[in-house]
């Protein structure tokens, strides 16, 4: 089968695990404050929850992988976060909805790892080698632009289309808003059926978790993984709060609309664009480029509100984040044995569900703590959630200063 084929069904795996459920909340977390009367701290602490059950699902995976194949994980795990999505439409206490965040977290973790460690595996398998194999893990993690497109079609439209303050059959609209979500994510899910049933006999068990020594030592990686730790703080602000930012700022449905749409799109491009790099550099060169230009994407909509630079963030900030994913694989892929990719791609998703954690609800502090602040006490004349935004970019700079310092390995015969 084409390997080129592979990877873009595989890419439905992040479209699901990341395009939808954990990046879509951002569409619905403006209309569910308003009508819950959450704070930005309660807001934020959604993804805060959805981080916590991230983190449980990398640390879940791999023991997973040494009893099933990755292929059934990726499935399995597919479909249960197409369920906690739905679910989250038939809540509104805070504690539920938090506990249904945390638990589509889980199970996004265990696609999103599974479909990676597929796609590397697919990247060996691939004659054309080179630049192919890299570009072939940027269709993977690209393919969070798929959801984020869709979802940036679908959700403001919905929302749009129905009274804010009456309820369908007894439901709020952004519930069902969750639940056209949630056939998304089924759709999505049953189409990795495909990839799944093809990989399957090509990536078992076995071969997805070494039985021989592990050459995998976590100190020689202590850069980029402080870097990838600073960059899951970084981005998670910016994605959580973005669209509540531009709601403040007056953006219209169609302006928003257009800002996520080419969010995502900009996502679906970034394979080609970084191909290159991620294939060149064994280091950390790649994550601390791209961790940089991130960091100026996001502090743009805190500086100014015109139109254009807005759609500037949105454009550069989807066309490099997830490539900073795709680059922490592939820095294991260049410096470690294939028996050891599990372990070092569930060890980076680790310390980027910890940044995540961290992220939202320091942000939403942020915003909460400032946003009574008049302009006349603020020097810096930023209130709210553009100081919010301030604070994420500064955790992504500071991720390239220590992404930078990381050096190549000797890899292991």
């Amino acid at each position: 089968m084409s390997p080129l084929a592979l990877a873009l069904a595989l890419s439905l795996g992040a479209a699901v695990s990341l395009g939808v459920t954990r990046f879509a909340y951002g569409l619905l977390l403006p209309p569910m404050r308003a009508d819950l009367g959450w704070s930005y701290t309660f807001a934020g602490s959604m993804n805060t929850s959805n981080a916590l059950g991230y983190f449980v699902g990398a640390l879940l995976t791999p023991w997973l992988m040494r009893r099933i194949s990755a292929a059934s994980v990726m499935v399995w795990g597919a479909l249960s976060a197409s369920v906690f999505m739905g679910l989250c439409g038939f809540f509104t206490d805070g504690t539920m909805l938090l506990v249904q965040r945390w638990a589509a977290g889980v199970a996004s973790a265990t696609v999103f790892i599974t479909g990676g460690v597929l796609a590397a595996r697919l990247g060996t398998l691939d004659a054309a080698g080179g630049n192919r194999s890299s570009l072939l893990l940027g269709i993977y993690y690209g393919g969070s632009g798929i959801g984020i497109a869709a979802s940036a079609l679908l959700v403001p439209a919905l929302l749009n289309a129905t009274d804010s303050h009456h309820q369908w059959l007894g439901f709020a609209n952004w519930a069902w808003a969750w639940w056209a979500l949630a056939l998304l994510c089924i759709a999505g899910s049953l189409a990795l059926l495909w990839p799944a049933r093809v990989m399957r006999p090509l990536v078992s068990a076995a071969s997805t978790s070494s039985s021989e020594k592990s050459h995998l030592r976590l100190r020689d990686f202590t850069f980029s993984l402080a870097g990838y730790t600073m960059f899951g703080v970084g981005y998670i602000g910016y994605m959580t709060f973005v669209i509540a930012l531009l709601r403040e700022q007056g953006a219209s449905v169609g302006q928003i609309t257009t800002f996520y749409a080419l969010l995502g799109v900009a996502c679906m491009a970034s394979s080609r664009v970084w191909a290159g790099l991620l294939a060149r550099h064994k280091s950390g060169r790649a994550l601390a480029t791209l961790n940089a230009l991130l960091g100026m994407a996001t502090i743009l909509p805190a500086l100014t509100s015109a139109w254009p630079v807005i759609l500037l963030s949105g454009v550069v900030f989807g066309g490099v984040f997830l490539s900073v994913v795709a680059s922490t694989t592939a820095l294991v892929r260049h410096n470690l044995p294939s028996g050891d990719w599990v372990k070092g791609i569930s060890a980076f998703t680790t310390v980027f569900a910890v940044g995540q954690i961290v992220g939202p609800v320091v942000v939403g502090w942020i915003a909460d703590a400032s946003s009574g602040s008049s302009v006349a006490t603020n020097a810096s004349g930023l209130v709210g959630l553009q100081r919010g935004l301030v604070f994420s970019a500064i955790a992504l700079w500071l991720g390239a200063i220590f992404a930078s310092r990381q050096r190549t390995l000797q890899p292991k015969a």
